[in-house]
């Protein structure tokens, strides 16, 4: 049998692991894609450090990534869309019996020469777009643009404030601006994530330990407030500054994963104002991949700017530790087989 090389974790050590593997053979309604670019994502670093734990694997051991653009490689029997040869961008995650289990976290993901793919859970990928910038999209890219155009259903016109402005958040700020948000806010503690933010379209950057945050975001609104604010960075303390400086039925939109528990402060206020608190998890993904490919194509965006570097597939360690230590504070690394 073929072999190939995978990054596997071992859950119970949260041990990564370079592994050779029998390369898979794709199954009825199934296809075997070739695997040309997958990214590296902070989530891929949670489940590595132990904060976040897949709940539907069947094993013990899993090869990590949801980011992932590939070429079709063979088809199983009865898979008559799809043929050799055909650049594709693969789903984050599939519907199994009814529950969405999610790519490289409960089933084998894209941190391999080849991924298995349900024939239904892939899209085509234009000619026109990288395969780097491609495998971005279904969770850099989708997951914010989900939390916006679904979660949050942001609409023009409406201030909305991102903390966060890393690899989702400084795209979130990139796509509040396309869907005509005004004004944008972001709001991180690293400069270089805020100058960033600032060069994707946010309209102000702030530092969360600024004590005249409140009085920037009142003069930035007119006085209104935040109609709508995303938390990608999972962290308590930015839930209550985002309540915070909320408009009266404002939203608080809650992207960033964390295993701390919720608090409101002021729970009388929160309720007299008719605020809302509301979780966020990926996107639509037959929706949302084919709506966004069909926005770079036609040049309303352009993520060319977020692959911070390419790595080859042995070194998915180095890349989990430069995503970890932010070393040169990517947006996302790309690995490749």
């Amino acid at each position: 049998m073929a072999q190939m090389l995978a990054a596997r974790l071992h859950v119970p050590s949260r041990t990564l692991r370079m592994e050779e593997v029998p390369r898979p053979q794709p199954g009825p309604g199934e296809v075997l894609v070739k695997v040309e670019a997958a990214g590296v994502c902070l989530s891929d670093v949670h489940l590595i450090d132990g904060t976040l734990t897949p709940l539907l694997l069947p094993g013990d051991t899993v090869t990590l990534g949801h980011e992932v653009a590939g070429t079709i490689a063979e088809t199983g029997p009865g898979v008559t869309a799809w043929s050799p040869g055909q650049r594709v961008v693969l789903y984050a995650g599939e519907v199994r019996d009814g529950v969405t289990h999610t790519r490289g976290v409960d089933y084998d993901g894209g941190w391999a020469e080849y991924a298995l793919s349900s024939a239904t859970a892939l899209t085509a990928l234009p000619d026109s777009i990288p395969f780097e910038q491609g495998a971005i999209i279904p969770d850099a890219v989708s997951t914010p643009w989900g939390a916006i155009t679904d979660t949050g259903a942001v609409r023009p016109g409406e201030a909305a404030g991102v903390w966060g402005a890393g690899g989702l958040g400084v795209h979130a700020v990139q796509l509040l601006r396309a869907v005509g948000a005004c004004p944008v806010v972001a709001v991180d503690p690293n400069p270089v994530a805020r100058e960033r933010a600032l060069a994707a379209g946010a309209d102000l950057a702030l530092d969360p330990a600024d004590p005249e945050l409140p009085q920037a975001v009142a003069a930035a609104t007119g006085g209104a407030g935040l109609a709508v604010a995303f938390d990608f960075a999972g962290m308590p303390p930015v839930r209550e500054q985002a309540v915070s400086v909320l408009a009266p039925k404002g939203r608080l939109v809650l992207v960033g994963l964390t295993d701390k528990p919720l608090t409101l402060t002021d729970g009388t206020r929160f309720s007299y104002l008719q605020q809302r608190v509301l979780g966020h998890y990926g996107s639509d993904m037959p929706v949302a991949l084919p709506q966004l490919l069909r926005l770079v194509q036609g040049g309303r965006l352009d993520f060319s700017g977020s692959i911070s570097g390419v790595l080859p597939l042995a070194d998915a360690a180095e890349a989990v530790a430069r995503l970890e230590s932010k070393e040169g504070n990517p947006v996302r690394l790309i690995l490749r087989p």
